[in-house]
């Protein structure tokens, strides 16, 4: 079976070269400077190499498997969406936001999801497979070659596409381990974040794990009667012991958690639920990020309205608890997770 080249940490295809072609690990290094500094797609293009390695690399591995099925470019922000299709069928979107601050990527690392929330796209139809990391990798190298028509880099990524990462804990930390590397896209580890909905076992191990990057949960709910409802997984991970881990991560690595809240009209969004959320997160260093509810077909639910939003916040600011409301970016091109893939499989 042919080797994913994305699918390799540096070492990892270092040891690789001497093992297959008993070449010496510099060329493993060379190779992966190829595939992260001027960005090749083509193992032809690597011209340091002979053309007899290049011959027998091509003979036993790959760069890139997956074809572009559709893009959509928001006519607001630049906000890139792309499809991707591999060769057994499946498809994930990766997104690509502009900010002043910079270039941000949102990754998908499941095809599908099989949490259940209520309010998301991306779990309609299941879980269909994991994303191996060098999949997650491509991804990211669809938005960098776009930058780099530009001049520009990809500075900051966030595990918030398809699926849920600490389901895929073991390719999602490789997929970290080689995009951080300093000579593959040297993005640094605190602009990276993973987002889980609420897998503690996963929280538990991020926080032994060491590397600095952010956790963000999705919260959505301030008891568990009402999370339980949108969020299945809060049945077997409830809001006690998802806290306990939250509050268990934070005291082993200092840096503040962000909540996800998605705001949806009639179910989480009175004043009342803005106090219960500042009284369940009183003690614990965090941000709340509020979203308000992504308009799905399948799903029957409302946005609140603008001044619902802002009299959420201002209710959690008077209490002590910091806020913001999401920045809505790509509104115009069905950005939100798992709708351009909805779309395209309700077409086929």
């Amino acid at each position: 079976m042919a080797v994913h080249l994305y699918n390799m940490r540096e070492q990892e295809l270092s040891s690789w070269f001497a093992e297959t072609f008993q070449e010496p690990a510099y060329r493993g290094r060379q190779v992966f400077e190829w595939l992260y500094q001027k960005r090749v797609t083509d193992i032809q293009q690597m011209t340091n190499l002979s053309k007899i390695l290049r011959a027998k690399l091509a003979e036993f591995a790959f760069v890139q498997n997956s074809t572009e099925i559709t893009r959509q470019v928001s006519r607001f922000d630049g906000t890139t969406k792309f499809l991707l299709g591999w060769p057994d069928g499946v498809s994930v979107e990766t997104v690509l936001m502009r900010h002043e601050y910079g270039n941000s990527v949102c990754v998908s690392t499941q095809v599908g999801c099989k949490m259940g929330c209520t309010f998301c796209a991306s779990t309609l139809g299941g879980m269909i497979r994991q994303m191996s990391a060098g999949e997650m990798v491509e991804q990211l190298m669809y938005s960098q070659r776009l930058l780099d028509e530009r001049g520009q880099r990809v500075s900051s990524v966030v595990l918030m596409g398809s699926g849920e990462p600490m389901d895929n804990f073991d390719e999602a930390m490789k997929f970290i381990d080689i995009i951080h590397s300093p000579r593959g896209l040297n993005i640094g580890l605190r602009h990276i974040t993973i987002s889980t909905v609420g897998l503690v076992p996963g929280i538990v191990r991020l926080a032994d794990d060491g590397r600095p990057i952010t956790l963000a949960v999705s919260l959505h709910a301030p008891n568990d009667q009402l999370r339980s409802a949108m969020m299945p997984v809060n049945k077997a991970y409830p809001i006690a012991k998802l806290m306990e881990a939250c509050h268990y991560y934070y005291s082993k690595t200092g840096r503040r958690i962000t909540f996800e809240y998605a705001l949806v009209g009639g179910q989480n969004d009175s004043l009342e639920h803005a106090r219960e959320l500042a009284k369940l997160l009183q003690d614990l260093p965090c941000h709340v990020n509020l979203i308000p509810v992504n308009y799905v077909p399948e799903r029957n639910l409302e946005r609140t309205s603008v001044q619902g939003v802002q009299a959420f916040l201002r209710q959690l600011e008077s209490l002590g608890v910091h806020a913001t409301v999401r920045r809505e970016m790509g509104h115009d091109i069905s950005a939100a997770c798992g709708q351009l893939r909805a779309e395209h499989l309700r077409k086929a």
